[in-house]
């Protein structure tokens, strides 16, 4: 029951109970229920209390300064405080069992897809219940457009969605299209995500294809594999640049914008001037409160300070102010360089290099989850929607697994259940 929660607070985003005075998703009743039991049953973990602390008395400062709303900052530190705690206690009531909370991700795409493939059919032969599902998911939206005269949302509230959370999933599954062993799903499974993934026609997703690609070549060697990667990459590139016209105006708007181009009503792409917008606002108050940002939650009273559309008078250029468009952006504006080094450090310091002398699980976990916290960094503002604080915990925890893997030959899990920690590795769970 506890496994059918966790996954439904990731994958069922596009329904809330209510909209005032705030959104209350499935996930949040989640954490409501089983929170209490996990604190009662386990100790709260000392690293995230630490920064979860320094957040807190950041906030209230910035609150007493007039950077911050109190409403803004508790809203927010809240949600991402409750969410951070509870994914944690996931992983501990699994006994750090990564690989298998991993492939129930793996399972739950997979049938996020299927509903996409059954959405793109209805769409085609013109069965409207089959694919607009705002009739029974209230903070979802019908996307038209691509080559296919829809762009597939699936259960998810918007392609963007889709794209982000399938994209550890699309990963694997390229992976496992071009391997012999395949892992958590089958090569059948694996074809119908890669479809889906294609048939959203997102600008994010299209961006996690090329980190994809990557991040395989990394991992099995630019040089060796130089003569098909690069013009693979090259391919694709070509290709959706001048079949994607979403994706070639976006692309070409943002070069311009970064490379001094001013913007240019009609000409700009919408989408690509606000991440810009939001991209300037937080770098300016970055250079005003650079250690500790202004508080969780303060992007909106820096955007209404610093932004370039405040003279605009076509609607919709000030939109994404709350969460800057990007969780980058924002956790430049609202956590500083406080914030961002945490990010950093875990990203770097916690990534599993593929070792061709120790053939685990744990690289290919690594590579994809990395994937999606690159899209989530790059172009999802919110700081926990779709269960983003789960992967990132799964992503700490699988190195440290790792680390237990290439000193005692067990992974962390086998280690619990045997209760046969190490003492290196249980020193570094307990931080």
């Amino acid at each position: 029951m506890i496994v059918i929660a966790v996954y439904i607070s990731i994958f069922v985003n596009s329904y809330v109970f209510f909209k005032n005075p705030f959104e209350f998703y499935f996930g949040y009743l989640v954490y409501v229920l089983l929170l209490p039991v996990f604190i009662s049953r386990y100790s709260f973990h000392k690293g995230l209390t630490l920064i979860f602390s320094i957040l807190f008395i950041t906030g209230i400062y910035n609150i007493l300064l007039d950077n911050n709303t109190a409403p803004l900052f508790f809203k927010v530190f809240t949600g991402l405080f409750l969410s951070y705690f509870f994914y944690y206690y996931i992983i501990i009531e699994f006994d750090y069992d990564l690989e298998r909370l991993f492939k129930w991700y793996l399972k739950g795409s997979f049938i996020a897809s299927v509903i996409g493939v059954f959405q793109f059919i209805s769409f085609q032969i013109g069965f409207v219940p089959g694919y607009d599902f705002r009739w029974i998911l209230n903070k979802w939206g019908m996307v038209f457009g691509g080559n296919f005269g829809i762009r597939i949302n699936s259960i998810f509230a918007e392609p963007t969605h889709l794209s982000a959370v399938l994209s550890a999933a699309f990963f694997v599954s390229l992976y496992n299209l071009f391997n012999r062993t395949t892992f958590g799903l089958s090569k059948l499974q694996s074809v119908v995500i890669i479809i889906v993934y294609f048939l959203s026609f997102s600008g994010l997703g299209q961006t996690g294809i090329f980190i994809c690609i990557l991040l395989f070549a990394i991992s099995y060697g630019v040089m060796r594999y130089a003569v098909i990667l690069i013009p693979l990459f090259i391919i694709s590139f070509n290709f959706l640049y001048n079949n994607v016209k979403e994706f070639s105006e976006r692309y070409d708007s943002l070069v311009g914008l970064f490379t001094g181009s001013k913007f240019v009503l009609g000409k700009t792409h919408g989408s690509s001037f606000i991440l810009y917008n939001n991209f300037t606002v937080a770098i300016k108050n970055f250079k005003s409160n650079f250690l500790f940002g202004t508080g969780i939650g303060s992007h909106p009273i820096a955007f209404d300070k610093y932004s370039l559309a405040r003279g605009f008078k076509v609607y919709g250029f000030n939109l994404n102010s709350a969460d800057a468009n990007s969780m980058f952006v924002r956790l430049i504006s609202e956590t500083g360089l406080f914030g961002v080094s945490i990010f950093l450090y875990i990203l770097f310091k916690h990534y599993v290099k593929k070792n061709p002398l120790h053939d685990s699980y744990h690289w290919l976990i690594s590579n994809s989850i990395l994937v999606m916290i690159l899209l989530n960094l790059l172009r999802q503002g919110h700081y926990f929607l779709n269960g983003f604080p789960f992967f990132v915990i799964l992503y700490y925890f699988n190195s440290i697994s790792y680390r237990s893997y290439l000193e005692t030959g067990k992974s962390l899990y086998e280690q619990t259940v045997r209760q046969e920690p190490p003492e290196e590795v249980t020193e570094t769970v307990n931080l």
